[in-house]
């Protein structure tokens, strides 16, 4: 039997030979879409408020992400004001929002975007026979007809169009096919093949690349971009292989957060070119430095811990604790290291503040944690820092995150706020808190002689001044630093009238901790975020 030279696309990847435009040029160079403010925050209890929001986009622009998809300005009052201040204020990244393919959607995302430095509107509807038949229930000639009036309106509101045909990676190529030639015809200027529910392999994404490009006849006047889901623990690899097959952009998101089991992370597939870039020869634009940094802040805002196993960014991608992985690190530090902690900002030193430090010296180090601190907000995480070092000999980087963190997630028109606390307990005890709030201005204050704990205790005394009812999903202590002074950081999830709210508190006392998370959270539940 004859051998084919011909080698079929899951051995081209398996081999290394990435398919380029040309071979003999210039490194491509890959656009990344983060959709960390979008899909990202559809992760159930990760919603964001709209200052965390500005301050992700912030670090998002200063990592260097090419399109900051902010948000799906039809959904709500408040995803609308998010993505229309982040279009205003954000510089040096393309601002999308994301719109269905109606005329409501459309235009209340180029009302948004109105203002923006570089924006783009980001249209889909769904094409696989599934969706047709049982979401939609149009036919594939109402589903063509709708796109192209779609794409039309948006491209005359926005000369940046994206276009993407939902589950694309599980509609008929034919159609596939159809649909994209047509909205590219219409003004698409990025045409995004969504792998929606995360069920293709990386040589059947790798083929449908590779058929857009051969098959559709307009292709090459649009970016053919990959969306990939992580259901069967793939969206990395199969980001990849898109580009591998010719895909000029990936969307993906910080720590791969998202819908379910999440989206492509961010950090995983720019790394994995950079690492591999005699693979894939391509490069972006993302400055890998400010890698960890954004991890932490978007960890932080969202309320979703990395696992320390994490690719890139957990706190044990760099760590080697076998004997044999010790000595081949003390010889020679690339028989374990394929890249250097340095690269994706880990630091190599915890630098220790104390309470003759001033104000730059604590800007200095946020900015270099990932934070970018100036005139009020310096001032008042600088006033809780100065509280924290009365209390604490020596403050640590994790200190830092922290009250940078509970500053974030402060409302500024805060309706709850602590005055004061005092907590009895003791074995065998019935537990008793005596809690003041400020509502206002006005105090309102109350004694507590109930719970199993003074934790528990604690939740009572809340709830009981400010009248909302909330039951604890999920209730997390950490320790910021190291020592028995360090600051207790409380993340908590709680629901209320059928929704799911977080909150965030720290100090170094664990039920002011707690106190104070609860607050936050009331405080988004009085706000609506």
């Amino acid at each position: 039997m004859e051998s084919s030279t011909t080698e079929s696309p899951d051995s081209q990847i398996a081999t290394g030979k990435a398919v380029t435009e040309n071979p003999a040029s210039n490194q491509r160079q890959i656009r990344i879409f983060d959709t960390t403010l979008r899909d990202g925050e559809q992760s159930p209890g990760a919603s964001m408020n709209l200052t965390e929001k500005l301050e992700v986009a912030h670090s998002l622009a200063e990592l260097g992400v090419d399109i900051i998809e902010a948000g799906f300005p039809i959904a709500s009052p408040g995803d609308f004001e998010s993505v229309k201040q982040i279009a205003e204020t954000i510089k040096g990244s393309t601002i999308c929002g994301l719109a269905r393919c109606n005329d409501k959607d459309i235009l209340r995302a180029a009302e948004a975007l109105e203002n923006a430095e570089s924006a783009r509107i980001h249209v889909f509807l769904a094409t696989s026979a599934i969706h047709r038949e049982f979401k939609l229930r149009m036919t594939p000639d109402e589903i063509v007809s709708r796109a192209v009036a779609g794409v039309k309106l948006a491209a005359s509101k926005c000369g940046d169009v994206e276009f993407s045909p939902e589950d694309a990676c599980r509609t008929e190529h034919d159609f596939l096919c159809r649909v994209v030639e047509a909205a590219i015809d219409a003004g698409a200027t990025t045409i995004n093949v969504p792998d929606t529910v995360g069920y293709v392999t990386t040589e059947e994404i790798y083929k449908i690349f590779q058929m857009l490009r051969n098959r559709v006849p307009n292709m090459d006047k649009a970016v053919l971009s990959t969306h990939c889901h992580d259901d069967l623990g793939m969206a990395v690899a199969n980001s990849l292989a898109a580009v591998a097959a010719g895909a000029g952009q990936i969307e993906c998101t910080i720590n791969g957060i998202g819908e379910r089991a999440g989206n492509a992370a961010l950090e995983e597939v720019v790394m994995a070119m950079q690492t591999r870039r005699d693979f894939y020869d391509c490069t972006t634009r993302i400055n890998t430095k400010r890698l960890v940094p954004v991890s932490r802040l978007v960890s932080k805002v969202t309320g979703i811990n990395v696992q320390r196993n994490k690719a890139i960014v957990g706190r044990n991608a760099f760590a080697h604790e076998s004997g044999i992985h010790q000595d081949g690190m003390l010889k020679e530090r690339s028989t374990y290291e394929i890249m250097s902690p340095e690269e994706v900002g880990f630091a190599k030193t915890d630098l220790v503040l104390g309470k003759h430090s001033g104000r730059a010296a604590l800007a200095d180090r946020a900015k270099t944690l990932g934070f970018d601190l100036s005139g009020e907000e310096l001032q008042k995480v600088f006033d809780q820092f100065k509280i924290l070092a009365d209390k604490k000999k020596e403050i640590y980087d994790g200190d830092i995150v922290a009250l940078v963190q509970q500053q974030i997630t402060t409302s500024e028109d805060q309706t709850w706020e602590l005055v004061d606390y005092e907590v009895t307990s003791a074995k065998g005890k019935t537990p008793c808190v005596k809690l003041t709030l400020s509502d206002g201005g006005e105090n309102k204050s109350v004694e507590v002689t109930d719970g199993d704990g003074p934790i528990d205790a604690a939740f009572w005394a809340v709830e009981q001044i400010t009248g909302v009812k909330l039951v604890c999903k999920d209730f997390r202590v950490r320790s910021a630093t190291l020592g028995r002074d360090a600051i207790g950081e409380v993340n908590l999830e709680v629901e209320h009238n059928g929704r799911l709210y977080r909150g965030m508190g720290v100090s170094t006392d664990s039920v002011e901790s707690t106190i104070l998370a609860m607050l936050n959270a009331i405080n988004r539940i009085a706000s609506g975020g």
